[in-house]
């Protein structure tokens, strides 16, 4: 391997090391005292409850681990949004765990908190797959309760989703293994079935102090809303569990006497390792960003002896073709970062997207619906090419066509941003607003509507422009700097996954566990929808 693998390795890995330390920190959620007082009362945290369920010594996803990073630092933050979402197996059916972390706020909900539930719903009504909510929540974060309570996709949607998510048959199971308040009690209680551990446990619209506030009646909180109440006296809860070990092992009891899901029918083969070292990707992404190679990424993603490229030398700068990951069948759409030369002899920028580009992706994607196989987008993108010879050339129109066959597609969508993500390339390319089954990002993504070093100078003409006097070149260069370090952490994945734009940052040698699993799941959700990209101009 040459000087510049090796320094290329030694960046990405880095930044691998980075995202892991984070996670660390993340795990700890509100910190160890806070986890120790939940020991102390008898009560497993939300990740010894997840790990306790989960079917050990089989793969697992961890949904939105950074989510509210950076965020509600006025309030002391808010790790992970205070609620770890994770896709595993309970007795070998692939299951969405969602537990209330009360080590952050006592488990109450901030704005992300709400969002991070409801991408987790999201995830079992698209797939059809079991979810599980273990509930230890104080109810709503009053100090925001603006932002989380009223709108359509805030608080509310959660009870909502419970009832579409019933009326979908998707079995819904819920353990209150702590608080449960307020509007939050009716999310355990839409559930399938709801079971309450005795003493820690409680479920109640309103909790002793505000009785007391608002009809003057003296009880406490286990006589008002207790295990011992809701499984003997009003029947709310149908089990009684005398610790969180006992609650989760009758979990995994009910799980494993469910019905086989549906399949639809997704092709898979036995797995392949890929022909060449995984690890060698740490070495093949440019630390600068200059072009590079993408089959020489996909060869290290994909099954060995499963490549079979289509359209190999017509719109160069988006590679299309069909492989296999741990066996199941896709359909890969990833950017071309070499510099490509046209055979009309000009030369084509790596990872911006062309009109005979985007016209080969639109017909490669409308092939992978017909023959019902999975997508995968391999994101490293600038955007679509700009200037006069591809206004003429109608780079918009083949542009609205690529968006128009990705936006209908009927086939499961997973997307992995692996370099660049800006712009209209984001969308063209399968971004989050396109609805990708799972999407994620890798430690040196950078997602934002064009590039920082363009952007910042941009909006430095902008500030030049509507100030009230000349500057000098030194306050212009300060200037430039300010903006340009605003930009670059807007541009950073942490900043994405913080806000939930992707579902995890990830090491890249766990890509194709993701899309595996990705796929697993969707494959308990027939397509029952017909391909029909509406009308699309010639």
């Amino acid at each position: 391997m040459d000087i510049e693998f090796n320094k290329n390795e030694d960046a990405l890995k880095l930044l691998v090391s980075e995202m892991k330390q984070r996670l660390k920190k993340v795990a700890l959620g509100g910190g160890e005292k806070r986890i120790a007082k939940q020991h102390a009362q008898g009560k497993l945290t939300a990740r010894e409850r997840i790990s306790t369920l989960l079917d050990s010594g089989k793969p697992q996803i961890e949904i939105g681990a950074f989510a509210g990073e950076g965020m509600y630092a006025e309030y002391g933050g808010c790790p992970s949004g205070g609620v770890v979402v994770v896709m595993g197996y309970i007795k070998g059916r692939l299951t969405i765990v969602v537990a209330n972390d009360a080590t952050v706020k006592a488990g109450a909900w901030f704005p992300i908190t709400g969002k991070k539930n409801l991408r987790a719903q999201e995830i079992a009504m698209e797939n059809r797959i079991p979810i599980v909510y273990l509930v230890d929540s104080a109810g709503v974060f009053l100090p925001m309760q603006d932002e989380i309570f009223p709108d359509k996709e805030n608080f509310g949607r959660i009870f909502r989703n419970n009832a579409v998510m019933s009326s979908m048959g998707i079995t819904q199971i819920s353990a209150i293994m702590g608080s449960c308040v307020a509007g939050g009690a009716y999310l355990p209680i839409m559930s399938d079935e709801a079971m309450i551990v005795d003493k820690t446990g409680s479920i109640f619209l309103a909790g002793s102090y505000l009785v007391k506030a608002a009809i003057g009646e003296n009880i406490d909180n286990e006589t008002l809303g207790g295990a011992t109440t809701h499984c003997e006296i009003s029947g709310v809860t149908d089990y009684k569990m005398p610790n969180d070990k006992e609650a989760l092992k009758s979990i995994r009891n009910i799980m494993d006497k469910m019905g086989a899901p549906k399949n639809a029918g997704f092709n898979r083969i036995e797995s392949k390792a890929p022909e060449f070292d995984e690890k060698e990707i740490y070495g093949l992404i440019p630390r600068d960003g200059k072009p590079y190679k993408s089959m020489q990424v996909i060869h290290r993603l994909i099954d060995a002896d499963s490549w079979e490229e289509y359209k190999a030398g017509y719109g160069k700068t988006i590679i299309t073709g069909y492989a296999r990951m741990d066996g199941w069948a896709v359909g890969i759409v990833a950017n071309n970062r070499e510099i490509i030369k046209s055979k009309k002899g000009e030369m084509q920028f790596g990872g911006v997207i062309y009109s005979d580009s985007a016209d080969k992706a639109s017909r490669f994607v409308a092939n992978c619906n017909q023959k019902k196989i999975p997508l995968v987008f391999l994101q490293d993108v600038t955007g679509f090419m700009v200037g006069s010879r591809s206004e003429h050339g109608g780079i918009i129109k083949d542009g609205a066509k690529m968006v128009n066959t990705v936006s209908n597609s009927v086939v499961p969508k997973f997307t992995v941003i692996i370099g660049n993500s800006f712009g209209a390339g984001n969308y063209a390319m399968n971004g989050k607003a396109y609805d990708p089954r799972l999407i994620v990002a890798w430690p040196n993504a950078k997602l934002a509507v064009m590039g920082g070093d363009q952007a910042s100078k941009v909006m430095l003409s902008i500030e030049k422009a509507s100030a009230n006097e000349e500057l000098t070149p030194e306050q212009e260069q300060a200037l430039l700097d300010k903006i340009k370090k605003r930009y670059d952490e807007q541009m950073s994945p942490y900043y994405a996954a913080s806000r939930i734009w992707v579902d995890a940052i990830i090491d890249p040698l766990d890509t194709r566990k993701w899309i595996s699993m990705g796929i697993e799941a969707a494959n308990q959700s027939p397509i029952e929808k017909e391909y029909n990209p509406g009308i699309i101009q010639a």
